[in-house]
């Protein structure tokens, strides 16, 4: 089997085998064994990108393709291949797994079932960032939700049915009004196979392989039918990402469901809204992404990307100075945060592409830090109110760096991920839209003091002794931290590790537009 199917499909292998195991112990160390080994696969799939950097057409030109008919009658095909988009999306997926295994150690409750899942909806997220088929991207998609309802609805909180429904219904609805937009795209190019490389092409007007080896030639779409087709990819992905006004099951979802549930779902799950946006909206519906909302002619699609980008960011980052539950804040700060993709995929800049594909890399190794470090806390402390935790530096020290990091990360401290990523929204931002900058700018004062205020309050002081005697974090705990720290530093240091891999996607994207003028 190939490297790209064994990315795919040894997870899945996994899942079976942790399945079948009689004790919790061995499906804890059987998952982390297969982690592990897909981990090192993501990183054998990433020097495939070095030292070269990756210079072909970001959405014709892929990486260890692979291809196996599945329906011909009906143009389905498994095919598989990577770029500069969805190679560092891969390692983040294989990261971010294994790195759960390891932190859920000492998990004891239907220990077998949790890894088991876990696995599974590693094989959906990466068959989601690895397909190139736009069938088979939809089944993978609708794959991942499964087991992220299980995680809530079993492993949650007290209020884990509403929650898991919640989140259920909101990603299920949002996922097929996108496959809606991807059957118009393979209805109206008259396309013979859902393969995304000949729709591509259909779509620009040139002639087509199509997969029997037959060339035929098509029109391409007109602009307002790719406008309906964009509208309703856009509607799915910002379900996910996900954006104001889709955006109220997430809270829930991530206050309920347990640590590992959290971490997959923020690190990655939101990461298939953005990957999908760049992938089928903007690569499959160009004229659409320029073109006139529905029923609101005098706003563009971009208009409306940039909008709704502004106010996820300032939204979600003010409503995070309310928030007493650790895990909330955590939870509404990745909304403010993937706002910043939405931003600067609207700016049709290079920078500001390039952007927002670092920062979806970034806020997964962020939120990451976050939520182990809130279901640390809450397991040593007892509560995740921060009025009620206090001193947490004298009983956890190490805890307390690390949470530290988290916030300066989160908040774009220089030298650190996230200050790469926003500034290079920022810069694209006024590039495009010049002063619509100063708004999303507000947002940062307000980051800032979120994260401060509540490191302030929780750190220092004298412990409350009511919580118990605390304690430090335990090594299983440690481990994935100090690993996922470290990164925080080296990708702040040297971004060019992700950004010589994703900007000629970035650039070829924003070069399809280069004649556009977003206002």
């Amino acid at each position: 089997m190939a490297l790209l199917s064994l990315l795919v499909f040894l997870p899945l292998a996994g899942a079976l085998l942790v399945a079948l195991t009689r004790s919790p112990r061995g499906a804890r160390w059987l998952a982390a064994g297969v982690s592990l080994a897909v981990l090192l696969l993501s990183l054998n799939l990433l020097a495939a990108f070095y030292p070269v950097p990756f210079t072909g057409r970001w959405n014709q030109e892929f990486v260890g393709v692979e291809r196996v008919p599945l329906a011909p009658p009906l143009g389905i095909t498994y095919i598989v291949g990577a770029d500069g988009l969805s190679a560092p999306l891969v390692l983040l997926t294989a990261l971010l797994v294994f790195l759960s295994a390891v932190f859920s150690w000492d998990q004891q409750e239907k220990a077998r079932q949790y890894f088991a899942l876990m696995l599974l909806m590693e094989t959906g997220i990466m068959g989601v960032f690895l397909s190139l088929d736009l069938f088979v991207f939809f089944i993978f998609w609708e794959v991942v939700l499964i087991p992220m309802f299980f995680f809530i609805a079993v492993w949650g909180g007290p209020r884990r049915d509403y929650a898991s429904m919640k989140f259920l219904i909101y990603t299920h609805l949002g996922g097929l009004v996108m496959f809606l937009g991807l059957i118009g795209l393979y209805i109206g190019t008259g396309a013979t196979t859902f393969s995304i490389l000949p729709i591509t092409e259909t779509i620009q007007g040139q002639t087509v392989l199509v997969d029997s080896g037959v060339a035929q030639k098509a029109a391409a779409l007109s602009v307002s039918a790719q406008t309906l087709i964009f509208a309703a990819l856009l509607f799915g992905f910002l379900v996910k990402l996900p954006s104001i006004p889709v955006h109220t099951w997430l809270p829930d979802a991530h206050v309920e469901a347990p640590t590992a549930g959290s971490v997959l779902l923020a690190g990655l799950l939101l990461k298939m809204g953005g990957y999908g946006l760049v992938r089928m909206g903007f690569g499959l519906a160009p004229r659409g992404a320029t073109g006139p909302v529905p029923f609101l002619p005098g706003l563009s699609m971009l208009h409306l990307m940039l909008l709704l980008g502004v106010l996820s960011i300032v939204y979600g980052a003010v409503i995070c100075l309310v928030q007493r539950d650790l895990k909330k804040m955590v939870a509404y700060s990745s909304i403010s945060h993937m706002g910043f993709v939405t931003l600067g995929l609207a700016t049709l800049t290079t920078i500001g592409i390039s952007g927002a594909i670092f920062q979806m890399f970034n806020h997964g190794l962020i939120t990451a830090v976050l939520f182990m470090m809130a279901g640390a806390i809450h397991h040593h402390a007892t509560t995740r109110d921060i009025p009620t935790l206090r001193g947490l530096g004298h009983v956890m020290p190490r805890g307390t760096l690390v949470l530290g990091m988290g916030f300066f990360a989160g908040l774009g401290l220089p030298g650190l991920n996230g200050f790469v990523s926003e500034f290079m929204v920022f810069m694209g931002t006024y590039g495009a839209y010049q002063l619509w900058l100063l708004i999303p700018l507000t947002a940062v004062v307000a980051t800032g003091a979120y994260f401060l205020w509540t490191l302030q309050k929780i750190a220092f002081g004298g412990w409350n002794t009511e919580l118990g005697k605390g304690g430090d974090l335990a090594p299983y705990e440690l481990l994935p931290l100090v690993v996922l720290t470290l990164l925080l530093l080296l990708f702040g240091l040297y971004p060019r590790l992700i950004l010589d891999i994703t900007q000629p996607v970035a650039a070829q994207l924003a070069g399809a537009f280069a004649g556009v003028k977003p206002l």
